[in-house]
């Protein structure tokens, strides 16, 4: 019995109704099915659940989704489509058609349809069983974020190497007599990434004081003696599973206070990961890092420690559990990042970011890039 099942039975409810396309991520997870528009989705206990799908997709549904199918003609909505042209009465009335008590939907469930289902079936939001079952990732879905993070090492790859074989002329780094700059690494990267089927968004490539700001893209011509972070997180293009990294490099000389607080995140970085293991809450491991970066000199707040240690990756870049203040209990088959970093106007900023599997003896970094500052 899974989360939602549970779910249901707890709350009585007759079915779980969710309505949306696979842009969300909990959607799609239910179904496995891609698509752009809309479909409904309606799980009774008991059953594996149903998607309801316009007649042109019922076939393409069938051989990819993991539901049952069925077409909005013969869940009826053609039928109501007669006598009700307002689109959210007309979907209320379809539901209220095939679920006849209590029906438990999720918090991202539209509130027009709330509204309107509202009036003839009463209604139960469920903010956390598809959020528990999804951190949870299964050894096939694990497989799948390892095969992005494979394709990330080498566009990360690629982009380093960029910077390590570019010239420096008075300070600033160039490719020939190109100037080497932030997209010009940024679009590098992502052609790697294409060639595995998978797509770069709002990739960081940041030099100098941009470094400060943890999540700025950067832009402009990269700088020799000055930290570069590259964050990237691709999404597998057939799959919709992410990965993420973020390693921070230097062309030439580090000032002493990069060099100094990129020893702390590598040594933060590896406590971090010999404490993440089975019944270890994030907030605990956090905490550890919070106080160790204390201890070599470093604040957590405004400046220095900025931000979580990590964060849940599958479906979504970001999702649970949460290395941070509020950080749930770790179990096994959690996918999650470790990502310290300090940032301080003046010197700059480093981060360094692993995604891993939770094992049963802790830590297993799906990331094999080598970590190293100077090139």
């Amino acid at each position: 019995m899974d989360a939602l099942e549970e779910a249901l039975l707890h709350s009585g409810s007759d079915a779980y109704v969710a309505v949306g396309s696979s842009q969300d991520a909990d959607m799609r997870y239910l179904t496995r099915f891609t698509t752009t528009d809309s479909i409904l989705y309606i799980r009774r206990p008991g059953e594996r659940g149903t998607v309801i799908v316009s007649q042109m997709e019922c076939e393409r549904a069938e051989r990819e989704s993991t539901a049952a199918v069925m077409s909005r003609a013969q869940a009826g909505l053609l039928e109501i489509l007669k006598e009700e042209n307002d689109r959210w009465r007309a979907l209320a009335r379809l539901i209220a058609g095939l679920v006849k008590g209590k029906v438990l939907v999720p918090p991202q469930f539209p509130y027009a349809l709330a509204r309107e289902l509202s009036s003839i079936r009463t209604l139960e939001v469920e903010r956390t069983a598809l959020r528990d079952m999804r951190a949870i990732k299964s050894p096939w879905e694990i497989g799948k974020i390892q095969q992005v993070q494979v394709a990330t090492d080498e566009a990360m790859d690629r982009g380093i190497t960029m910077i390590r074989k570019a010239r420096v002329k008075k300070g600033l780094l160039s490719q020939g007599a190109v100037p080497l700059t932030s997209g010009m690494i940024r679009a590098a990267m992502h052609k790697v990434l294409l060639k595995h089927g998978c797509m770069g968004t709002d990739t960081i490539v940041a030099c100098g004081e941009e470094t400060t700001i943890p999540h700025l893209r950067g832009e402009g011509q990269l700088r020799a003696d000055e930290p570069i972070v590259i964050d990237i997180f691709p999404r597998d293009e057939q799959t919709g599973y992410y990965s993420d990294m973020s390693r921070t490099v230097c062309r030439g000389e580090p000032s002493p206070d990069i060099a100094e607080m990129y020893r702390a995140v590598r040594d933060a970085q590896d406590l971090a990961a010999r404490l993440m293991r089975p019944g270890v809450s994030g907030a605990v491991v956090y905490q550890a890092v919070v106080d160790f970066f204390g201890e070599r000199g470093y604040e957590s707040g405004a400046s220095g420690f900025v931000h979580n240690l990590g964060h849940g990756v599958g479906l979504e870049v970001h999702e649970a559990p949460s290395l941070g203040p509020m950080g749930e209990v770790l179990h096994p088959g959690n996918v999650v990042t470790n990502e310290p970093g300090l940032y301080h106007h003046g010197a700059g900023g480093v981060r360094l970011e692993n995604t891993g599997v939770i094992g049963p003896g802790g830590f297993i970094s799906l990331t094999r890039y080598p970590n190293d500052l100077v090139l």
